[in-house]
């Protein structure tokens, strides 16, 4: 299969490099450091599960310079995928499909919007991996999950294909029937955890052994929950139990993505995350104090450490 990776941070670098081990053809879209230092010398990726190293692959930060690709694995951060979308449509082929793997519920909306609806994908990715150095992926804890999903029957087969190519990768991953669901069920966790761990600069471990810090996150994933059920998402009974034991079962020292951008001074992904939370509940008449409080709290960090 020929992949395109949009994106080689910790997700896309992780199971791109995974696939191009399995022996397909894997090309790596990327930037400044991390771009020369791939060209250079390759991407190796750290984790406990096994290293993964690739003393040479294909590297670019032109994606008009590659061939069309069977599957293009978007993971740019939420800001870019407007701009990110317009680069990759030379990439998606007319049998070519184009997966979001990013956090955030909007991006395959926009997507097809840009490139079509018969051209995207749904997708959601369940790691904790980060860029450790330019050319490296460092992968924490054991947790690396894919599901793949289609908005439509037409693409079911596509979609399948995918699932089958990360398996034989050995990457864990399945055909999410409901696929919108599956976003959602990642949202309202990912929103509630990344705000509190950005907003408290503590690890995982810490904020759920906290009573307050755990409350806060609790009550975060209540006001995402009631916003995806007044979506018409339907999610079960049991779900924010089941939740709250998978925070329990993560690694004491992971961080979310957005707390590793917070500290190192970058760019938050947090309007898409906690904001979007709290925008979209107040629009519905949904009362969201927690999330708008975290979301208010990490307001003066949106685009960087302030000056």
């Amino acid at each position: 299969m020929r992949i395109a990776v949009m994106g080689t941070g910790g997700v896309g670098g992780y199971f791109g490099a995974k696939l191009a081990k399995a022996g397909h053809d894997v090309a790596f879209i990327a930037r400044g450091a991390h771009l020369a230092a791939m060209r250079a010398k390759g991407l190796r990726v750290e984790s406990a599960g096994g290293d993964v190293v690739l003393p040479r692959v294909v590297a670019t930060d032109d994606p008009s310079s590659l061939a069309p690709a069977d599957v293009v694995m978007f993971c740019v951060k939420l800001w870019d995928v407007e701009s990110a979308a317009s680069q990759i449509a030379p990439l998606v082929g007319p049998e070519g499909v184009v997966i979001p793997f990013q956090n955030g519920i909007d991006s395959h909306a926009i997507l097809q919007r840009v490139l079509g609806a018969s051209r995207v994908l749904g997708g959601v990715a369940y790691i904790a991996a980060a860029i450790l150095a330019p050319g490296v992926i460092v992968h924490t804890g054991s947790m690396a999950r894919l599901r793949v999903g289609a908005f439509a029957d037409a693409l079911a087969d596509r979609a399948k294909a995918l699932v089958q190519a990360c398996e034989q990768a050995g990457i864990e991953a399945d055909l999410a029937p409901d696929i919108l669901r599956a976003l959602w069920e990642k949202f309202t966790f990912l929103s509630a955890l990344s705000g509190v761990t950005a907003l408290s600069r503590q690890p995982v471990g810490f904020v759920r052994r906290d009573p307050d810090l755990r409350t806060a996150f609790e009550a975060a994933m209540k006001e995402a929950i009631a916003l995806a059920r007044a979506d018409d998402v339907t999610l079960s009974d049991d779900f924010l139990a089941r939740q709250l034991r998978a925070l329990d079962g993560l690694p004491a020292e992971m961080r979310s993505s957005m707390q590793n951008d917070l500290l190192a001074g970058h760019r938050l992904e947090a309007p898409w995350l906690c904001g979007r939370v709290a925008d979209s509940s107040k629009k519905a008449g949904i009362a969201a104090p927690v999330s708008a409080t975290i979301y208010a709290g990490l307001k003066p960090y949106l685009d960087g450490a302030p000056h």
